[in-house]
């Protein structure tokens, strides 16, 4: 079954897939579904869409290692993954929280300056622990990474004009 594969088929303790589909050893194909293996307990690792968390996600290659989430130690900075309300769409979405009130979350993407919120802890499935990009797994613990991403979070506010200029640079 899916444990065994996840036991068998990597060298690391989580699973990865490209569009949540894995070979098994024997061939056959086999989805799974991120939010459930995060709520079994399990760290998974995956290919996040879209542009929201630029720079963090630059090329359709880097990965997202995510672990179950300590809702209890998730601080401003950390990027998660959260359930959307059926409000909000419903999606399964990846970005880092700017802001905490007690139980309440702020979300932003970093390539946004639109924050989102509140959204509750029950909403919140899992963390990112680490990324890989061109091979190499980054941890979020590193202190480069730890500086930039403060940085840039501490900017959200200005991102807005930062965007409008560079796309202008870009036109000209």
């Amino acid at each position: 079954g899916l444990s065994v594969m996840v036991q068998i088929l990597l060298r690391r303790k989580y699973m990865c897939a490209r569009n949540n589909i894995m070979k098994h050893a024997q061939g056959e194909t086999v989805r799974y579904d991120i939010e459930e293996l995060l709520l079994e307990g399990r760290t998974v690792c995956f290919r996040p869409q879209g542009t929201s968390m630029y720079p963090m996600f630059v090329s359709p290659e880097d990965t997202a290692v995510v672990a179950p989430a300590d809702k209890n130690k998730l601080r401003r900075g950390a990027v998660v993954v959260y359930r959307r309300s059926p409000q909000a769409g419903g999606l399964l979405v990846m970005h880092r929280i700017c802001k905490r009130r007690g139980d309440d979350f702020y979300m932003v993407g970093d390539n946004q300056s639109a924050v989102e919120g509140p959204l509750s802890a029950a909403q919140i499935r899992g963390v990112l622990v680490a990324w890989t990009r061109n091979g190499r797994e980054y941890s979020v613990t590193r202190i480069g990474y730890r500086v930039f991403f403060g940085l840039w979070l501490w900017m959200l506010p200005v991102r807005e004009p930062i965007h409008r200029v560079l796309a202008w640079l870009r036109k000209g």
